[in-house]
């Protein structure tokens, strides 16, 4: 005789949600709040890195959480994975011998270095950088989602709006917080920035990084047109407006203008094509 089945719960995806969405919004409440803090510290010429630190915890937990309302949580935790570990490991190849990024080391202010190398904040950086930068991405491109080639057109503009992120994070990390320190000095896309081998290797390993992670990080179920995400552009505009007023405040002008025109420029494009 066969074991009857009981059906499942219609309340149990409705609760899951609610759950979910809960947390997404008290993470980014959280990430507001660290912003804040993150920007008084920066301006009182505060010398301990706490505030940043906190501010990227929060940060990449309010990043999975919003991913998290698109797509399964095991899909965003394994994108997040790969991220972390493939630019975790170029970093560590970067230290050691150069590649991709070029000559540089990290510098005592990163914190607690993984397997006496990486700072435990580069993993982090890379899963906020990346994944933010997609989602931008796809604000952009959202009048062209249908178009056949969107997949690769996504994958090259997400790993340029990571570029654009690192030239706006160099000054501020490796000038004024010296988390890095660059041994060789180069060519710089961007004023007081990190050489042009650095941006190059950015983008390459975030087409690495896509080429694994993309997978998970497509919704295969099907459903209606969805609401665009503003939530990757609220977070990488805003890292890249704190980058911006440290080098104000340090009088860096030449980077307050390329930050700004960065954000400016971003902003229109994402905000105007988010509405088709």
């Amino acid at each position: 005789m066969q074991a009857p089945v009981m059906p499942e719960s219609p309340f149990a995806p409705a609760i899951g949600g609610k759950l979910l969405a809960r947390v997404c919004w008290l993470s980014t409440f959280l990430l507001a709040a660290a912003f804040l803090c993150a920007l008084v510290a920066v301006g009182a010429g505060s010398d301990t890195s706490l505030p940043e630190a906190w501010l990227l915890l929060l940060a990449t937990v309010s990043t999975l959480a919003a991913l998290a309302r698109q797509l399964p949580a095991q899909n965003v935790l394994l994108a997040a994975l790969i991220t972390a570990f493939i630019g975790g490991v170029a970093h560590i190849f970067g230290a050691k011998a150069g590649i991709p990024f070029g000559q540089f080391m990290f510098g005592s202010e990163a914190g607690l270095k993984l397997f006496g190398t990486l700072p435990w904040i580069m993993p982090l950086l890379w899963v906020v950088a990346v994944l933010n930068s997609r989602g931008v991405a796809r604000l952009v491109l959202r009048p062209w989602r249908k178009v056949r080639a969107y997949g690769f057109w996504l994958m090259g503009l997400t790993a340029m709006f990571t570029m654009l992120f690192d030239c706006a994070l160099e000054p501020f990390a490796a000038r004024m917080k010296h988390y890095w320190i660059w041994t060789a000095d180069g060519f710089s896309l961007t004023p007081q920035g990190a050489p042009v081998s650095s941006s190059v290797g950015w983008f390459i390993v975030t087409l690495l990084i896509l080429a694994f992670a993309t997978p998970a990080l497509i919704n295969k179920q099907l459903s209606k047109r969805s609401s665009p995400d503003f939530h990757p552009l609220a977070v990488w505009l805003g890292a890249i407006f704190l980058f911006g007023v440290a080098a104000a405040l340090h009088g860096v002008w030449l980077v307050v203008a390329t930050d700004a025109v960065i954000c400016v420029v971003t902003a229109v494009f994402a905000i105007r094509s988010a509405k088709w």
